[in-house]
């Protein structure tokens, strides 16, 4: 047998000892997934102007004639509710986040149990979706301004809801809610933003 040709063997051998340990190590090898991933949300600086102080342009109306007031996101925009035989209702869209509280006002007319009762059934008809729903209490006797806020833990179409009222007069009802599928890991950081305004909303609510 001629060098050349030894060589090729040898060669050959080599190569297959090479793939044969390729094989034991990759066989070895346990590949770990990668994290799911979400999109990266940029979320807006936030500042406050008075409700009635809001208009849609410069120059157009201001929001005068309601009989309710609170610190309003100036990343909000009041949408009258055009649906509703309501002249109180609104919308504050964000068109940054895609999101809106949805916002209804009642008069009291020796109703209050009622309204109160509805405003309890909107919130836990997602009881079957949400984690948990804590409950937190506000009272600012000053403005005459009692509620309740709550948190919709879970993948709820509302991540957040609140009612306030004066007992004799007024009733309040908010609820946010994003215009998507309900994910509450992706969309954590615009509930936590969200969450804070209505925080600000309620405890800057007044009567007019």
């Amino acid at each position: 047998m001629g060098f050349k040709q030894k060589n090729l063997i040898f060669n050959f051998e080599f190569l297959i000892l090479n793939l044969v340990l390729i094989l034991c190590v990759a066989c070895n090898h346990v590949s770990t997934p990668k994290p799911y991933g979400y999109y990266r949300i940029t979320l807006p600086d936030t500042s406050y102007i008075p409700f009635e102080d809001y208009r849609p342009t410069p120059n157009d109306y201001r929001l005068t004639t309601y009989p309710y007031s609170f610190a309003l996101s100036q990343n909000a925009v009041v949408q009258p509710r055009s649906d509703v035989d309501e002249p109180y209702w609104i919308n504050l869209f964000y068109p940054s986040l895609n999101a809106t509280i949805h916002c209804s006002y009642k008069p009291v007319r020796n109703n209050l149990r009622e309204l109160t009762n509805d405003a309890l059934e909107f919130v836990y008809r997602n009881a079957s979706f949400a984690n948990a729903i804590p409950e937190q209490d506000y009272a600012h006797p000053e403005a005459n301004v009692y509620g309740v806020l709550f948190d919709l833990e879970g993948n709820t179409a509302s991540s957040c809801q609140f009612f306030v009222t004066d007992s004799t007069r007024h009733f309040f009802r908010a609820s946010v809610y994003c215009n998507c599928q309900p994910n509450a890991d992706s969309l954590a950081p615009v509930y936590e933003y969200l969450r804070k305004d209505v925080i600000r909303m309620v405890e800057t609510f007044e009567w007019k």
